[in-house]
């Protein structure tokens, strides 16, 4: 699996949906949490980049097909995917419920697919947070 350079080890975010699920706010709080538990097990460090400004990994809500060869599935199915470190991109499905039904935990995924964003592949274990 793809990997971060050695040297690549202080990481940036920003958020940019196609559509606004939830308050802006909510989402950064969440995924401000989920990279914490990251940091606090790992070598990486992340922090928000300026609206605009690059990023080393982009954040959003998607419906269907969005431009990555991944479209996502709708309600029901898989709630987000990332893709391999460098590839830079966090897609949660817009079309799965808000955090204000309780139905989607929207930190546990952000914390899955951010392991996958620093390199983590699925794992068979089914207490780990990566699994299948």
């Amino acid at each position: 699996m793809q990997k971060w350079l050695p040297s690549e080890h202080d990481l940036t975010h920003r958020f940019q949906s196609d559509v606004q699920v939830i308050d802006e706010q909510v989402l950064r709080s969440v995924c401000s949490n989920a990279f914490q538990k990251w940091a606090d097990v790992t070598k990486f460090t992340f922090q928000e980049a300026p609206a605009g400004s690059p990023a080393n990994i982009i954040i959003g809500f998607y419906r269907g097909t969005h431009n990555d060869n991944n479209p996502v599935d709708g309600r029901g199915n898989t709630l987000a995917h990332a893709f391999p470190p460098r590839d830079r991109r966090f897609h949660y499905d817009a079309d799965e419920s808000c955090p204000s039904t309780n139905e989607v935990d929207l930190e546990s995924v952000a914390i899955h697919e951010i392991g996958h964003l620093l390199g983590l592949g699925h794992s068979q274990d089914q207490n780990a947070i990566i699994k299948t």
